[in-house]
């Protein structure tokens, strides 16, 4: 039988951000943490393809509970985009579809085109994205042969700038590099804007490289590689990025409460209003997290409980 490990962090836990490398899912991310941190309540929020790299915002202990509420929050990137190759899977590990010359393209026409994608806008997702459809992810059909279908949704984004380009003549093909910068709400897929923004100028498009380096206020800045965070671990440093009361506080709003009403939302009561919109954060008179809280009308109601009585 194997020996139980004990966790390396409490019961309560927090966030550990992460510096994903290249090739690797998210799912390996999470179970190769889960390794390191001796605990099997381990979980990610907002997946980053394997060719992508940068942030990874991973939930630990009772902090997975906190990973639905960041899934929603903005993004940063940046990302090269080949003009002139279209894809199938609208980045640089799927396989050519056509290629078209894209040397004439004037950098007027290509600002022109970010700027249609910019802002508030309908993408249709790439096919081979996490989506599920009838319950099945929309890669795992794509892959097996089938023609996926999805649909529009809304999505904004805030920032697409261009940072430099680059003119690539191999010879026999004219490619155009962008290296950009994107910040975009949470379901916006980098790849999808390289696609639409190569068929908008008439040549096709595809991502050549992705890295994320932001997540709502969770920066490169924050994050460690896996092996540093497995040297942390062997040196007995400390492995959080952020204890729970400090990822509540960096990612929500803050209201100030009393211990009685700390103790309200222990048990399952509701405060009065405070007029803040969104999710946000009530911290008590030590600085604890207590809860995470959304109002409606008189209520300002507990979305999760984040420290119970018993701990």
């Amino acid at each position: 039988m194997s020996e139980k490990r004990t966790p390396v962090v409490d019961a309560l836990g927090g966030l550990v951000i992460v510096d994903k490398e290249q090739g690797w899912t998210s799912h390996d991310v999470v179970a190769k943490s889960r390794g390191i941190l001796r605990t099997k309540k381990v979980g990610h929020a907002g997946t980053l393809d394997p060719m992508a790299t940068g942030v990874l915002v991973l939930g630990v202990e009772r902090a997975t509970k906190l990973l639905g509420q960041l899934i929603l929050t903005t993004k940063a990137y940046t990302a090269t985009i080949r003009l002139g190759q279209s894809t199938i899977t609208d980045d640089a590990e799927g396989e050519v579809t056509a290629t078209t010359s894209a040397a004439q393209l004037t950098d007027a026409e290509i600002a022109s085109g970010v700027a249609e994608l910019t802002g508030d806008i309908q993408q249709v997702p790439a096919t081979v994205s996490a989506i599920k459809i009838n319950g099945e992810r929309a890669y795992a059909r794509a892959r097996a042969g089938e023609d996926v279908q999805l649909a529009a949704r809304p999505v904004t984004v805030s920032r697409f700038d261009i940072l430099e380009r680059r003119d690539i003549d191999t010879g026999t093909e004219q490619f155009v590099d962008l290296d950009v910068e994107v910040e975009c709400t949470s379901g916006t897929y980098i790849r999808a804007l390289a696609r639409d923004l190569g068929e908008k100028l008439g040549v096709g498009g595809h991502l050549t490289a992705l890295r994320r380096t932001r997540v709502g206020p969770f920066t490169l800045e924050h994050a460690r590689t896996l092996e540093a965070l497995q040297a942390a671990a062997s040196a007995g440093d400390p492995l959080l990025s952020l204890d729970i009361d400090e990822a509540a506080r960096a990612a929500f709003p803050i209201r100030e409460i009393t211990d009685t009403q700390a103790d309200d939302l222990r048990n399952g009561r509701w405060l009065d209003p405070a007029g803040i919109q969104g999710v946000y954060a009530a911290i008590d008179s030590t600085g604890h997290a207590i809860a995470l809280l959304k109002e409606s009308g008189k209520r300002a109601s507990s979305v999760m409980v984040i420290r119970p009585a018993n701990l």
